[in-house]
């Protein structure tokens, strides 16, 4: 498969499409180390080279996945865009935020020690820790470029004053933050201000967790121990008029010969953006990488427009108790 290419920031290209592994370590269902590891490798073998993961994510459980499949031989390492996080810690009752630059030189090398490499290609502050001015944390991150432990940097889930901020201290390269569909608040400041800046977009979250596959139709559909349970876009009455939008949506996708889940990544992938659907499995990361390959005419983009404008989709991304994780403008 002919994976298309895009450059992110100068000097850093990666496949039009990622590979995000925080499913791999937990929030939803049974962990699969195995298949996790082929999957990263089936990932490689299509042509997507852009792995992204995080120290909180199982509390360092996908990073040891994810560096167990790069140690699986034949110079893998080499042949991936290596992408982790730092900033956000576990804690027995939910997370917390450390953006303080001993911190952050604390979790780049403990990242390296369970991802077995000496660098990782991109390097993100997880989360703007209100309490240490994003100059400090992103002093930390430009003295981990200059250590050679990280090529670029990033930030995730930051505003647009935030970015300016810390761009005027480190050049930062790309921005990852929720986008899909169902998630379009970047669109307003936060998407203008990267790409006046140059920056890199890098959407996570594409599928909106699951909604915009359109399998998920009420919450008898998701296990009792699932994350999304506990997410308002997934409470009975916003998922019912959630459903009736993929439902939609659905129509467009039958029509393109393609799924709902592809018709929706093709969307971002058409925004200039880079989507990193987390896949559990090679079967579905194929799927995933399909959507390379749906061709959106501008009437379809139109079409789509018209039914997922921006504010369609019922219920915020978060709880209300963990909104404060996050800057939205």
């Amino acid at each position: 498969m002919d994976v298309p290419r895009r450059e992110l920031a100068k000097g850093l290209e990666v496949s039009a499409l990622g590979l995000g592994c925080m499913g791999m370590a937990e929030f939803y269902g049974d962990r699969n180390d195995p298949e996790s590891v082929a999957t990263i490798h089936r990932a490689v073998e299509l042509g997507v080279d852009f792995i992204d993961t995080a120290d909180m994510y199982g509390d360092g459980v996908s990073e040891q996945i994810v560096g167990k499949a790069l140690r699986g031989g034949g110079g893998l390492r080499d042949k991936v865009v290596l992408a982790t996080k730092g900033g956000m810690i576990r804690t027995p009752t939910g997370v917390e935020l450390d953006g303080s630059p001993a911190h952050l030189h604390k979790a780049i090398d403990a990242s390296l020690a369970r991802l077995g490499t000496d660098h990782v290609d991109l390097y993100y502050l997880h989360r703007i820790d209100p309490r240490v001015p994003v100059e400090e944390s992103v002093g930390a991150l430009s003295e981990i470029v200059r250590a050679g432990k990280a090529r670029f940097i990033g930030l995730s889930e930051a505003g647009a004053e935030t970015v300016r901020r810390a761009h005027a201290v480190h050049p930062v390269s790309v921005l990852q933050t929720e986008y899909s569909l169902a998630s379009r608040g970047v669109e307003d400041k936060i998407l203008p201000t990267c790409r006046e800046l140059g920056i890199g977009f890098v959407a996570w979250g594409p599928l909106s967790r699951g909604l915009l596959g359109g399998q998920i139709l009420t919450d008898e559909d998701l296990a009792t121990d699932d994350l999304r349970r506990f997410l308002p876009r997934f409470e009975p009455d916003n998922l019912a008029v959630n459903g009736a939008i993929v439902a939609r949506l659905g129509e467009i996708a039958l029509e393109k010969g393609c799924s709902t889940a592809q018709l929706a990544l093709a969307w971002l992938v058409a925004q200039g953006v880079v989507p990193i659907p987390g896949s559990q499995t090679r079967r579905d990361f194929e799927e995933n990488t399909a959507a390379l390959h749906v061709d959106l005419t501008d009437t379809d983009l139109a079409r789509i427009e018209s039914i997922a404008p921006p504010g369609a989709f019922a219920g915020e991304r978060f709880p209300a108790g963990l909104m404060h994780l996050v800057e939205d403008e």
